[in-house]
């Protein structure tokens, strides 16, 4: 797979918006939900970290409840960070450890801090395995730093695929945090599902499982049609398959082309123009579907290139049999329709034709020929030359020698193929002109 260079960014928009947290006051949870007043000293939480119904968490020391509040209401971010960092290490089973480890974390990302975000992210999917904003993130910024090259892309990318799978089996169990919107949570669903279906298709895309690359990048993409880092290997995905996807990976390929960053645009736009052309045959068309793809407008349909009974139909509306080439006829001989082929045998056949080839091996009264350039160049016989008469031995070419013949065509097999010509004769090699003599200028 080919790298996909990006800057991290902290606080990407659809992260920020996926992982958003409120900050919660001791004692409630921390998801989204209207500030409450804090509540007394042992006053249990309305929710749990996942807004789900369960037993609410209770701070019975005085000690702890001080602590943890003056950490949670601290403004400035350092002090935040750090009256969090004491609380953790100072009281590490506490009832509200989650909790505070969900606001420690959103803290750090949102000081651009992304290896701490990331270390705390870790700690809290530890104490909580199905929470699904830290397996978010963790699954997110595992994808987009081993895009971007990190020297352990490698197990980056393994680590977000367990994060995405992980966080997609958890989905079920996310339930809507109190004030929170049905539209908003609906929201918050979808752009999650993307951030883990994408670092299971990156992945799966690095080990060529296209099986499971295709339908997860897809899914991202739907949900981030504008993503350069989805887009591309979504196209590289489809058109990585055997058979390749041509129609849709060619479309996501000018879609990347359409979104690609300023450095790589070109590079991306020249190979997705080549899969159309190697598909279509020709560049006509590709204006056209480039156009569409940088409108974002519905996909466009690509006419496949012409079948070799198409190509070769053409090849017969287009010059007569007689003035066809032999690698012509080979081609009608092998790839046309019955009716074709027979329109081309039945204007050669037993008609003298005068031709060059290559030996390939001879015998006094047959040689084998090579005599269309490809078979030239694979060294293989598709001639088959009878004469009438022994060739003397010294007229016999030697193997590999080009010459000139006449024969007539008298039976052929398509496949492989192979033209028997009967009535061989050897014709005289035309010598070649002597070139002109050129006079020095007497001295004046």
């Amino acid at each position: 797979m080919k790298k996909i260079l990006l800057t991290v960014v902290l606080g990407v928009a659809a992260v920020a918006v996926a992982l958003n947290t409120a900050q919660p006051a001791p004692g409630q949870s921390a998801t989204p939900s209207p500030q409450g007043q804090t509540p007394a000293q042992g006053q249990p939480a309305t929710t749990p970290a996942q807004g789900q119904p369960a037993a609410a968490p209770v701070i019975k020391d005085p000690a702890e409840y001080n602590a943890y509040v003056a950490a949670v209401q601290a403004t400035d971010p350092n002090a935040k960070i750090s009256g969090l960092e004491a609380f953790l290490n100072q009281y590490p089973n506490s009832v509200m450890k989650n909790q505070a480890l969900e606001i420690l974390m959103q803290t750090y990302q949102q000081a651009g801090n992304a290896k701490k975000t990331m270390d705390t992210a870790t700690k809290l999917v530890t104490a909580d395995s199905c929470n699904v904003r830290a397996l978010a993130l963790l699954a997110y910024f595992d994808r987009v730093m081993a895009q971007g090259g990190d020297p352990n892309a490698k197990q980056m990318l393994e680590d977000g695929k367990k994060y995405g799978q992980q966080g997609l089996d958890c989905m079920p169990k996310f339930a809507k945090p109190d004030g929170t919107s049905d539209a908003d949570f609906q929201k918050t669903k979808d752009q999650m599902t993307a951030i883990f279906n994408a670092a299971i298709g990156i992945a799966a895309l690095q080990d060529k499982d296209y099986t499971t690359a295709v339908p997860a990048l897809r899914k991202a993409v739907d949900a981030n049609p504008t993503d350069f880092s989805v887009v591309y290997p979504l196209a590289l995905a489809y058109l990585g398959q055997t058979p390749p996807d041509s129609q849709n990976g060619i479309w996501f390929a000018a879609r990347a082309a359409a979104v690609a960053p300023a450095a790589p645009q070109a590079q991306i736009e020249k190979y997705a123009r080549s899969q159309y052309v190697k598909f279509h045959a020709a560049d006509d068309g590709w204006a056209e579907l480039l156009a569409a793809a940088k409108a974002n407008g519905p996909q466009v349909p690509i006419k496949p290139a012409p079948s070799p009974a198409e190509q070769a139909h053409s090849m017969i509306l287009a010059t007569p049999p007689d003035k066809m080439d032999f690698a012509t006829w080979e081609f009608v001989l092998t790839s046309g329709s019955q009716e074709d082929q027979d329109t081309v045998w039945n204007a050669i056949k037993g008609k003298a034709v005068q031709m060059n080839g290559t030996i390939i091996s001879t015998t006094p009264t047959e040689f084998m020929i090579a005599g269309s350039s490809d078979d030239i160049d694979a060294k293989k016989a598709d001639i088959t030359l009878k004469f009438a008469d022994k060739v003397p031995v010294r007229l016999i070419p030697k193997d590999g020698a080009s010459f000139d013949f006449q024969g007539e065509p008298a039976s052929y097999t398509p496949n492989p193929f192979m033209m028997v010509m009967e009535k061989g004769t050897l014709l005289r090699q035309k010598a070649a002109p002597k070139p002109p003599v050129h006079h020095k200028a007497a001295a004046q």
